[in-house]
């Protein structure tokens, strides 16, 4: 479900369903207060159940409320976090949008989908005001937050959404991880050479990675990766949040298309769930924190059939260092 205007798209990531928004100023303090009397019951990790009466009326500021203490670390702001989230109207039975109603990575019980984020910055999955009130709890805790559409959501709420400004809204959170990686990280090393048929990479420091794609070479029709770096840190995994810079290129002409250092530094976006193009998830599961990997990508695990991406019918070429996961 898409209730967005227009939503800003990661190049290596997929068409994200977001709830109501398309982005948001800064978030609010803990200090609004509701007599909504939603009622929320289940435990951390769990689905929860949210139920409210017919009369229940959202105050017109973000409201707080801690539901569960977790023992983990603290979320600073800047930080980058994973979550399990609900969002709900009061009037409503059942959620708009649910983590725990989203697809797996395809495999039968393999993780869910959940939401990676940097908080600071405009939420994809949730509306950024929802979002910076993780800041200051900790991992392991379920938050609830409420407020008005217009509260939470502002003058970017989309009315094909079927919800009025005045409508309340509930959200159900666990912080399921939280980690403060630099923005600027990059991985360290000696960079091995390209492969035989692989493109030339060249990447200078704080700078998007230069990609020469080899010539007379045509483009490969099934993934092609190589490890140019080798880290030393944890192991990838299925359903983590990864904190990655990457540069994008086309084969076809070799123009870039995106970077992570256009856009701030690192990046962040979970592995392993279906969230990104099928090459990534393909080729960063089980790679390791400190990597530089290099993968090239067809179009049949990259973006065919998606021609609103306009890189539908291109080979992809990633230049991405894995600078830490949450």
């Amino acid at each position: 479900m898409n209730l967005t205007k227009n939503t800003r798209r990661l190049a290596a990531a997929l068409a994200v369903p977001v709830l109501l928004f398309t982005a948001a100023a800064c978030g609010s303090d803990d200090s609004g207060s509701s007599d909504s009397k939603v009622k929320v019951e289940g435990k951390f990790g769990d689905k929860p159940d949210i139920s409210a009466p017919k009369d229940a009326k959202a105050g017109d500021k973000v409201s707080t409320k801690t539901l569960v203490e977790g023992k983990g670390a603290t979320v600073e702001k800047g930080a980058f976090v994973r979550l399990d989230y609900v969002g709900q109207a009061m009037k409503a039975d059942k959620p708009l949008v649910s983590s725990w109603m989203s697809p797996t990575g395809g495999a039968e019980k393999g993780p869910r989908r959940q939401a990676v984020a940097q908080t600071g910055q405009p939420g994809r999955e949730l509306p950024t005001k929802v979002l910076d009130e993780v800041v200051g709890k900790k991992a392991g805790s379920r938050i609830e937050v409420e407020g008005t559409a217009k509260a939470l959501v502002g003058e970017e709420l989309n009315p094909q959404a079927g919800v009025s400004p005045e409508d309340g809204l509930v959200w159900v959170i666990d912080i399921v991880g939280t980690q403060k990686v630099d923005p600027k990280s990059e991985a360290k090393g000696e960079q091995a050479k390209p492969d035989s048929g692989m493109p030339e990479v060249k990447a200078a420091p704080q700078k998007a990675a230069e990609i020469t794609i080899p010539k007379d070479e045509k483009a490969p029709t099934d993934l092609k990766q190589q490890l140019l770096i080798k880290g030393d840190g944890a192991e990838v995994k299925a359903g983590d949040g990864l904190i990655a810079q990457y540069t994008g290129v086309k084969w076809e002409d070799g123009k870039k298309f995106d970077s992570s250092w256009d856009h701030g530094g690192a990046t962040a976006f979970q592995i392993g769930t279906g969230s990104v193009v099928q090459g990534w998830d393909k080729g960063l599961v089980g790679k390791h924190v400190g990597d530089r990997v290099e993968l090239v990508i067809p179009p049949k695990l990259a973006y065919e059939g998606q021609s609103q991406s306009g890189l539908d019918k291109n080979t992809l070429v990633f230049v991405v260092d894995i600078v830490g996961k949450v």
